[in-house]
């Protein structure tokens, strides 16, 4: 195979390489495709940040709903029929102006992946790590989140046995606005605590 064999192929270097170890796990039987295809689907439909979305949208406008999930985010979140393992671990905290919440896990990653996926790489990093605890304001604003110096900031350490979801603002502006209009305006790292959700005039349409 020559060196330009893969120019004009549409998968990326990383794509290929495991692409390439599937092929190899697959032919010595150490791996199923069909259980790699349902793993795969599971994350693309299942569960993610648009689950997670979901939820902050019904929030945002059902009041009832914003005070179960406060009070017991696991049976709010089953409420709306959302198959979650780590749901009866979960606890939701809400921003405000005069207080935000961000979620670190300082002894490894224990993310709730059932409604945001798979974490990201810096949420793992030691760096983010340590520095969310000893330096949030200055963690936030390294994600472009400058608060006032009156805002406390309280961080939440997640465990195996206790995840955390961040309730964000709703944005100014999206009154009338239905559900699904309204979770195109969630991002993962809103719900995470070290982003804020888009603005109207940012919404994907």
């Amino acid at each position: 195979m020559g060196p330009d064999a893969n120019e004009h192929s549409e998968l990326s270097p990383i794509q290929l390489r495991v692409r390439a170890l599937e092929t190899i796990l697959t032919e010595k039987g150490y791996v199923d495709p069909a259980v790699l295809d349902q793993i795969v689907e599971r994350f693309q439909t299942v569960i993610g940040p648009h689950i997670g979305a979901r939820v902050i949208a019904r929030a945002w406008t059902d009041p009832a709903f914003k005070a179960m999930l406060l009070e017991d985010a696991t049976k709010a979140i089953a409420s709306l029929g959302i198959d979650s393992q780590v749901g009866d671990h979960l606890i939701a905290v809400e921003n405000t102006p005069g207080h935000h919440n961000m979620v670190v896990c300082t002894l490894c990653s224990c993310y709730p992946w059932d409604v945001l996926g798979l974490p990201p790489i810096w949420y793992k990093s030691a760096p983010y790590r340590s520095r969310a605890v000893s330096d949030p304001r200055g963690v936030l604003a390294d994600f472009g989140i400058v608060l006032p110096e009156d805002t406390q900031i309280r961080v939440w350490d997640s465990t195996a046995e206790t995840r955390f979801l961040v309730v964000p603002p709703r944005p100014a502006g999206t009154d009338g606005w239905p559900e699904e209009r309204l979770a195109r305006l969630v991002t993962r790292d809103s719900m995470i605590g070290t982003g804020m959700p888009l603005q109207p005039e940012a919404a994907p349409q």
